[in-house]
């Protein structure tokens, strides 16, 4: 059963009724025929889909990566070097996403009333049996796209409330021209609440799955993933630690109001749980790691974007050293080591640099996630051996060479040959089976500390085929089981856009996002030996501030009655 999430481009792009009417649809049709019709509405169902964000080059042509501890990016000129240095602020965000989730969400409130006023008279009154059943199957299918469209401006309320805190949830449609001088925020509770209640409706109504013609919708699980996801941050500490802005007038727009926090994680196990035992969904972790990021449709993607075919990422990705190659997302060292070592016995080790053994031969027998992920020394990739060495093709004395001394492997396709234009279709996953794996079992380790079950689905992630990474050691307490589950997330979700959030709402950030990156000088030794030394990339900042983004002052000028995050 094939049950893949992805952009529905074959309808349409369309961002509202008033700018997307085509002329010549109006010298026959009145407007108001055309937005009363089913195809305009569905085009318009469509639009909605289309504002999911493309995570390939969602900072500066860069992947989210490349602001944290994940990855360095080649280009000197992207503006994710802002972010790492801290040289952004509400006049000049990189990742400023206000406006552009504000306009998805008014495509949504939009496509809500398109659906309302369709007119399906043209089949309910013609009593013939078969118009009569076109008339039933549209029916049902419009009130199905209200909840589709309802689940995706939950996403997008999703996406504002991680960077911004609580938000003001607009469910009407205001004109280009509105006054919005009185838009308030809603607490961060508030808000956190009206995306589960939203996701809670859509789950009610959509399917599980869908057939060939409908692939590509949002599905039933989708939203109890979101919800899940949802959860799992209300419950961290993050959302429940206002400390970090003492001072600041609202603390109910950054944090909850104090409270269980036992329930919150309980809530938050509970909903993955929800996921996993989905009924007709058949959700399974798909059969190996690196096919996964290469495919559309599979029983381990709950939501994921299908683009285009293009080589556009493999020209950003490729290593410098290969026709038309550009490096682009370079991985760092601090994530590379953070991939285990596989010993003789079958059990793992953390990698470490003073053992003479790791370092002599640093890539041996190491977690198979970081050569599915990694492009590292001497890896054969495209009829050669990458080489990152000093004086090498993809090394330091290349123009644009990776300042990591890596290059990035997951998602790209070697296949695709730049040189005569071959192409490759892209899959962005928002939400899979193994995140719902890691938050079930992260959270169920804070509620309820040695259930089985937490062992038993992280070492599910680990033990798939294409990892096979031994079992979790028995006996972890509370903490070190934390420790293991968050090098979990850390390995098993590199570069999917999860480590910048992650990082945040553990409070971690000051000593992830803050640290140095680092990479490592590789030198030819003999024929086919190579030393290897860490170095420092770059300095990054993180200051407390950062744990939530600034509003933009453009949207302070228009919506005075909006208040500004702490520190901004």
């Amino acid at each position: 059963m094939k049950r893949t999430l992805y952009f529905g481009v074959l309808l349409g792009l369309f961002a509202s009724c008033e700018d997307t009417l085509d002329r010549d649809i109006l010298t026959a049709l009145s407007k108001e025929r055309v937005i009363h019709s089913y195809d305009f509405t569905r085009n318009t169902v469509s639009a909605v889909y289309n504002v999911l964000p493309d995570g390939f080059s969602e900072i500066g042509g860069a992947l989210q990566a490349t602001v944290t501890d994940e990855a360095e990016h080649t280009s000197e000129n992207s503006s994710v070097h802002r972010i790492n240095n801290g040289a952004w602020n509400p006049y000049n965000n990189p990742d400023d996403r206000w406006n552009h989730y504000y306009r998805g969400i008014r495509k949504a409130n939009q496509a809500l009333a398109n659906i309302d006023s369709v007119n399906l008279d043209m089949y309910r009154l013609d009593p013939d049996p078969t118009q009569q059943q076109v008339y039933g199957e549209r029916l049902a299918e419009m009130n199905r796209w209200k909840y589709e469209v309802r689940f995706l401006r939950a996403f997008f309320y999703a996406e504002l409330i991680k960077r911004y805190g609580g938000v003001p949830i607009v469910e009407g449609i205001f004109e280009l021209d509105a006054d919005v001088g009185d838009i308030r925020r809603s607490t961060l509770a508030s808000s956190i609440q009206y995306v589960l209640d939203e996701c809670d409706s859509a789950a009610r109504v959509l399917p599980a799955t869908y057939g060939g013609g409908d692939l590509g919708r949002a599905t039933k699980g989708a939203a109890l993933a979101l919800k899940s996801r949802v959860l799992l941050y209300a419950a961290s500490d993050l959302y429940n630690d206002p400390s970090w802005a003492a001072g600041y007038a609202d603390p109910g727009l950054i944090a909850l109001p104090a409270g269980d926090r036992v329930a919150r994680w309980q809530a938050a196990a509970a909903a993955a749980k929800a996921v996993i035992d989905l009924p007709g969904a058949g959700y399974a972790l798909h059969g190996g790691y690196p096919a996964l990021f290469k495919t559309f449709n599979s029983p381990e993607i709950i939501f994921t974007r299908r683009s285009g075919a293009s080589n556009s990422f493999e020209i950003a990705s490729f290593p410098i050293g290969y026709d038309l190659g550009q490096s682009g997302n370079a991985p760092s060292q601090n994530l590379v080591d953070a991939y285990e070592v596989l010993r003789a016995d079958g059990t793992a080790e953390p990698f470490d640099w003073d053992n003479a053994a790791h370092a002599a031969d640093p890539y041996a027998s190491r977690d198979p996630r970081l050569a599915h992920s990694v492009l590292v020394n001497n890896t054969a990739f495209k009829g050669r051996a990458v080489e990152s060495w000093v004086g090498g093709r993809d090394g330091p004395g290349a123009n644009m060479a990776s300042k990591t001394g890596y290059y990035l492997r997951k998602y790209v396709d070697e296949n695709v040959n730049l040189l005569t234009g071959t192409t490759s279709i892209h899959s962005w996953i928002y939400i899979r089976l193994a995140e719902v794996y890691l938050n079930y079992a992260e959270a169920l380790n804070e509620s309820d500390p040695g259930h089985p079950d937490i062992k038993r689905y992280v070492d599910l992630v680990r033990a798939r085929s294409g990892v096979s990474m031994p079992p979790l050691p028995e006996g972890l307490d509370q903490a070190l089981m934390r420790q293991r589950i968050r090098a979990e997330r850390r390995v098993e979700l590199a570069f999917e856009g999860h480590r910048l959030w992650d990082t945040k709402r553990w409070m971690v950030a000051p000593e992830t996002l803050g640290a140095p990156l680092r990479g490592v000088e590789i030198r030819r030794s003999g024929d086919s030996g190579f030393s290897y030394r860490v170095t420092q990339v770059e300095t990054r900042t993180f200051q407390p501030r950062m744990y939530c983004y600034p509003i933009g002052q453009q949207e302070l000028l228009k919506a005075t009655g909006l208040v500004q995050n702490p520190m901004w």
